[in-house]
């Protein structure tokens, strides 16, 4: 499940139009929705779950959270921005795929680290843009009783955003980029011990490199000031990834599909000026 969280921040916020408009401050609600996840980075199963997941929408200066998740603003011109970046997933338990049965559960996982994005092209009505993006981001993994330090991932991408699609509010948002994690993180999806080892699924010590190449993409379309209908969806080919030979390493695509309401369910009367772009 761990494609969930990472296509949310795209999925649950509410944006800005092109010209500068005020937003208030703070918002706060929820996504409810289904999804069809994969269990882990090329697993062999997938499952539709049902999604209930608060959001968060912070204006202020250094500190954001939107459509782009939670950040704090480091440095930015207008074309070139240095952010801290949070971001996680969901967990999967072992019980429901048949490549882990009898392994350790893959906990839920939490992501923080640096991001250099530049604003490479727009056109002149602002409505369309390209961007390139090189977030790095250090693994945790928690139960909620504890917590593991789970190694880097680098995930680097192109992205093409679009506003008024279908209505002036409504934003399209599609990147594809390569996916690079460290051994340590590897391990976590892909080794066996050998206290796991059974018949059909040997020993298997992961190294890090390359992961696999991700398409994903995003669109929301307002319904009311406060409801909005949201959509999105991620395909990842994993062909040429370094730890093809485990066992648990199952197919060479995967796909995700996410989609729901997202509902504004508070709203402060402060209010700030939006950014004069979308997806900012």
């Amino acid at each position: 499940m761990r494609a969930a969280l990472g296509l949310l921040p795209l999925l649950l916020a509410t944006g800005a139009a092109a010209q500068e408009v005020r937003r208030p401050l703070l918002e706060l609600g929820v996504f409810g929705g289904g999804a069809l996840l994969p269990d882990y980075p090329a697993a062999g199963q997938s499952h539709w779950r049902a999604l209930a997941l608060p959001w968060v929408i912070y204006r202020g200066e250094l500190l954001k959270s939107d459509e782009r998740g939670m950040r704090g603003r480091v440095y930015r011109d207008r074309d070139l921005e240095l952010t801290i970046n949070f971001n996680g997933a969901l967990g999967t338990d072992s019980r429901d795929n048949r490549a882990r049965q009898g392994m350790p559960d893959l906990d839920y996982l939490g992501e923080v680290g640096p991001s250099l994005r530049w604003v490479a092209w727009r056109d002149s009505a602002r409505a369309t843009r390209l961007t390139l993006e090189a977030p790095v981001r250090a693994v945790f993994s928690t139960d909620f009783s504890s917590t593991h330090f789970r190694g880097f991932v680098l995930a680097p991408e192109m992205a093409v955003e679009r506003s008024g699609l279908g209505r002036p509010e409504a934003r399209l948002r599609a990147g594809i980029g390569p996916v690079f994690a460290s051994g340590r993180l590897m391990d976590y999806w892909y080794r066996v011990g050998g206290s796991d080892v059974r018949p059909g699924r040997p020993a298997y010590d992961a190294t890090g490199g390359y992961l696999g190449l991700r398409f994903q993409f995003s669109y929301r379309l307002p319904v009311t000031e406060r409801i909005s209908l949201t959509a999105g969806g991620r395909l990842e080919n994993f062909s040429g990834a370094t730890n093809a030979g485990s066992p648990l390493f199952r197919q060479e695509f995967n796909a995700t599909v996410v989609g729901g309401l997202s509902f504004a369910l508070y709203r402060t009367e402060a209010m700030v000026a939006s950014a004069a772009e979308p997806f900012d």
